[in-house]
């Protein structure tokens, strides 16, 4: 069978894993890892868990540790366009081949009582390949809440938890303090976190955790601060260090905030056992990228995409919107997961817009863009429907003058396909 065969086929295995759903808890990849000879003991680990800005933030950090010297894991979800997005080793998604010899270490492995889910599978995976390629961090990003995902497994050097809000409700719980203790069971014995949380029930309950695990505790607004300067920089005032000037590489006003957990945790882990030194670490979060956040891909017309894929973040996108584009005409191309609230999200995007355009991502978790039309027909009236993301994004780009803008959003799903369409339409 040829690698592309085989490349497929694991896949196409792994994508029917889907249909076991979400499963949280850590017996089931216990067993893997521990059949796997324990891969999670060769590497010292940097766990981030949040509502937004973990991929972001996990970039970033991976960036800075690897231009210090450092060979660096990173898995991060979902991938956008292909899955072996999910697993970077020194900033490069792993290849084909070692998707496969992945999958086939980890099929090989007696899984116990259960399936794993696709989710299982993949972050096994991940732990496999960071220690078959002897990385000395790995960055995880956690896939949903943190007591209970499945990257829970580790005893990370430093914990992370970007910010807080309601999701996911039918597992994490349906309060701010509740989703706060399922998100704070990432903090270890003795292991330091560095939050950007802003909640005060959301604080007093990580607060506590960490004090129970005798944890130092630095939170951004109290142990560290941003001032944002005219020009695009901005001041760092750290936890031991002013640094003045600073710049991130990514887009929108929430990235600076990003910006100070990031350079937070780099003076956390100087204190460990690293060497991340001022010009690498500057290097590190002006040359971060990170896919379908804010993204430009063409100018003419300028063409942003965005995941946007929860109130806060739609939130976000629609500060970006207000501030540097209001003086033209916008077209969003949205489609948003049933779970999410889709008429806040609707209700903060569309008055910015001149038109939108209706779609849906090719996954069962997409609400039909009829649902989403009944919310936006009451504050829009230029909507249509193209139920296929590609169409639709086709007919955005192809009907938008050169001065407009066309903004693809709602869901990192819909991000992918649409990136996947943007890179056939040859004069982007």
């Amino acid at each position: 069978m040829s690698l592309t065969d085989s490349y497929t086929n694991c896949l196409k295995t792994m994508y029917g894993l889907r249909r076991f759903g979400i499963k949280l808890g850590l017996s089931t990849i216990r067993r893997i890892l521990n059949g796997l000879g324990s891969p999670r003991d060769r590497m010292a680990f940097i766990h981030v868990a949040g509502t937004n800005g973990k991929g972001s933030i996990a970039s970033a950090l991976a960036a800075i540790l690897h231009l210090s010297g450092y060979k660096v894991g990173l898995y991060t979800s979902p991938h956008l366009v292909k899955f072996n997005e999910r697993i970077c080793i020194n900033g490069r998604p792993i290849s084909d081949e070692n998707v496969v010899a992945c999958y086939e270490a980890v099929k090989s492995v007696h899984y116990g009582e259960r399936e794993p889910t696709f989710f299982e599978f993949a972050t096994a995976m991940a732990f496999y390949e960071f220690g078959r390629q002897k990385v000395d961090w790995a960055v995880i990003e956690t896939g949903m809440g943190g007591r209970l995902d499945a990257t829970n497994i580790i005893k990370p050097a430093l914990s992370i938890i970007t910010n807080i809000s309601i999701e996911h409700k039918e597992y994490l719980g349906n309060t701010i303090a509740q989703i706060a203790g399922e998100k704070g069971g990432i903090i270890k014995k003795n292991a330091p976190v560095v939050t950007g949380v802003k909640q005060k029930n959301a604080i007093s309950v990580l607060k506590t955790i960490a004090q129970s695990q005798s944890s130092r505790f630095y939170r951004f607004g109290e142990t560290f601060r941003v001032r944002r300067n005219q020009n695009q920089t901005f001041n760092y005032y750290g936890i031991e260090n002013v640094w003045r000037n600073m710049q991130t590489g990514l887009i929108g006003r929430h990235q600076i905030d990003n910006a100070a957990i990031v350079l937070a945790a780099c003076e956390v882990l100087n204190t460990i056992r690293t060497n991340l030194p001022l010009a690498k670490i500057k290097q590190g979060l002006m040359q971060n990228r990170w896919p379908g956040r804010l993204e430009i891909v063409s100018r003419t017309p300028l063409v942003i995409l965005d995941g946007a894929h929860n109130l806060i973040a739609a939130r976000n996108l629609a500060k970006y919107l207000y501030e540097n584009l209001s003086d033209r005409n916008i077209t969003l191309v949205i489609g948003i997961l049933d779970d999410k609230p889709y008429a806040a999200m609707l209700k903060s995007l569309l008055p910015l817009c001149s038109r939108a355009i209706i779609t849906a991502p090719q996954i069962d978790r997409a609400l039909p863009p009829k649902a989403l039309h009944k919310v936006a027909r009451q504050i829009l009236s230029d909507i249509t429907i193209i139920p296929r993301v590609n169409s639709a994004v086709q007919h955005a780009v192809e009907t938008a003058s050169p001065h407009d803008v066309v903004c693809i959003a709602g869901s990192l799903y819909v991000v992918g396909e649409a990136k996947e369409t943007l890179e056939k339409i040859p004069h982007l």
